[in-house]
């Protein structure tokens, strides 16, 4: 943390005196931890997913649904072993697993957490895809199931939404080789494997059908899921493309696409998926 590299950006921040380029310090900061409903129906189950929402993000893209837990603008500080505790506590409420949400930035301190308490459930980590080899290999022995974004495969589209022209370059090889975790399902419940989620955009059918020919050649090892969520959110006053939802025909032609390369192992969610009320509501 005093010479920062956890993630691509690798700003060099000593983090224990100032926030890096995530927008936070080496303190632990969370803005809301529970059991969530709304993810994938293997992830969520009946009993939901213990899902903790990490403050700050090394990639901060224009749109994101979380604005204010990304951007640092809310947030309680914990200590790994208060951490810690939260895992118990979830375990406890009985649900299906641990998902981390959005922790590159911390993933030292997660693992210190993990090491004074590991669940008995699978741990779950919920990235932007924008990781670096190294801090895979931090996390390669704590983490059962991975859950990345593919966002962008156009470097001008990632420049655009998140200043990150490379990337792709980053995700391709991170998601590559998260995809190589052998997908085990009890009670039709994921407890490792892999499912790389794509978000479908408004106007940029292009980027989507790209990142799924990328995907195509790893279709039987992981699963896809294939978002129709997008809602207007964020900092997009300059952005008029992404001033309106999905359409259902954008939505269509995606799925369509990647059912004709052979993608089998598919999540599809409905267009009643979208819209604000499905954004938590923040407890710190």
């Amino acid at each position: 943390m005093k010479n920062c590299n956890l993630c691509p950006n690798a700003c060099r921040a000593d983090r224990t005196a100032r926030a890096g380029v995530c927008g936070v310090t080496d303190k632990i900061r969370i803005a809301k931890y529970y059991p969530h409903m709304y993810e994938e129906p293997v992830i969520s189950g009946t009993k939901g997913s213990g899902t903790i929402f990490f403050c700050g993000c090394s990639l901060q893209c224009v749109f994101c649904q979380n604005y204010e837990v990304s951007r640092a603008k809310r947030g309680k500080e914990i200590t790994p072993k208060e951490l810690a505790d939260i895992f118990r506590d979830l375990e406890e409420r009985g649900v299906h697993n641990i998902n981390l949400v959005t922790a590159t930035h911390y993933a030292d301190r997660v693992v210190e957490a993990l090491d004074i308490y590991r669940p008995a459930l699978p741990v779950l980590w919920n990235t932007h895809g924008y990781e670096t080899e190294e801090t895979l290999d931090m996390l390669e022995n704590y983490v059962d199931i991975w859950l990345p974004d593919m966002k962008f495969c156009d470097p001008a589209v990632a420049a655009r939404y998140c200043r990150r022209e490379n990337y792709f370059e980053y995700a391709a090889k991170a998601v590559a080789r998260m995809c190589e975790k052998e997908p085990v399902f009890e009670n039709g419940l994921m407890k490792q494997g892999t499912i790389v989620r794509h978000l479908v955009l408004p106007q940029n059918l292009d980027n989507t059908m790209k990142i799924l020919d990328w995907f195509a050649p790893l279709k039987d090892k992981a699963y896809l899921s294939l978002l129709s969520q997008y809602t207007p959110f964020g900092k997009i006053g300059n952005y008029p493309e992404l001033q309106r939802r999905l359409t259902v025909r954008e939505y269509k032609k995606a799925v369509d696409y990647a059912l004709s390369l052979g993608i089998e192992n598919l999540f599809v969610q409905d267009m009643r998926s979208s819209g604000e009320e499905y954004i938590p509501a923040w407890d710190y």
